[in-house]
């Protein structure tokens, strides 16, 4: 029985080993075998600038990523975590989101009669979704549901990578794969067939501030606006963290100080002791 169990422990330490050298050995292929699962490509990291400790959100780009997502992306996805008044200040004025608010229709009530109406929507809405109900849009769109977005860069490994190479990498599905006459291949999804067709195309949009509106330039926009809805308290956290950590310092170097002004007389003194003659 021991000799047994001692065979078994060489083998897995066997194993091990030799899966440590491959990891070592493949190392300069990161990108393709490290990151690379068995049915997807692991997307390329890009430089986000708005990431960075001292960064903040583009506003100008979050707010092109608001009309890319209201153009293209809201008639299936929705952002149910966002409400008009959020965007005040960040995208656009309080009186252009009010009048953007109001061209959505929302449901409310029981009114006096204990009966629905519709009304214009006001700045503590939700933004609208396109469907009343998940089946509605498993209906609508052949069984599958089109997930809410409002934290998809945050429930993704390499969110903000992901999003962009999803957007950017349909192609033409390679020799010998099978699909569906219905779906699409991604490599960058995994199992490479995806029900959501190619959402951007060039020109798909005419931007407010005359931006060219190419396929990159789109998918970039709405993944920093997709970001901004996972965490649209990025910016002042980083600020208060650099308010914090200045203070922070300031108490430390003043507690030292300190320290050293009360007991550095105490640390250098000497004490003789004389034998009593």
């Amino acid at each position: 029985m021991a000799s047994q169990f001692r065979n078994l422990l060489q083998k897995n330490r066997n194993a091990v080993a030799a899966a440590a050298a491959t990891g070592v050995a493949l190392a300069p292929g990161v990108a393709m075998t490290t990151f690379m699962s068995d049915d997807c490509v692991h997307p390329v990291s890009y430089p986000w600038r708005h990431t960075g400790l001292f960064s903040s959100f583009d506003c100008a780009a979050v707010r092109r990523g608001l009309q890319v997502y209201r153009e293209v992306c809201a008639t299936c996805h929705s952002v149910d975590r966002i409400r008009w008044r959020e965007l005040v200040g960040v995208t656009h004025t309080k009186d252009e989101v009010t009048e953007m608010a109001k061209e959505v229709e929302v449901l409310d009530g029981p009114n006096d009669e204990g009966e629905m109406f519709e009304r214009p929507a006001k700045l503590f809405d939700k933004l609208p979704q396109p469907y009343a109900n998940k089946e509605a849009g498993r209906a609508a769109n052949g069984g599958a549901y089109p997930p809410d977005l409002s934290l998809m860069v945050k429930a993704r490994h390499s969110g903000h990578d992901y999003v962009f190479a999803l957007l950017t990498g349909y192609v033409d599905k390679p020799a010998g794969k099978e699909m569906m006459s219905t779906l699409y291949y991604n490599p960058y999804f995994p199992g490479g067939a995806i029900s959501m067709p190619p959402p951007l195309n060039d020109g798909g949009v005419e931007y407010e501030d005359g931006t060219e509106a190419t396929i990159s330039q789109q998918a970039r926009d709405v993944v920093q606006f997709l970001h901004w809805t996972a965490e649209p308290e990025l910016d002042e956290r980083k600020k208060s963290a650099g308010k914090y950590l200045s203070v922070l310092a300031f108490v430390c170097v003043a507690t030292g100080l300190w320290k050293r002004w009360k007991w550095g007389p105490l640390k250098t003194r000497m004490i003789s002791y004389v034998k009593e003659t």
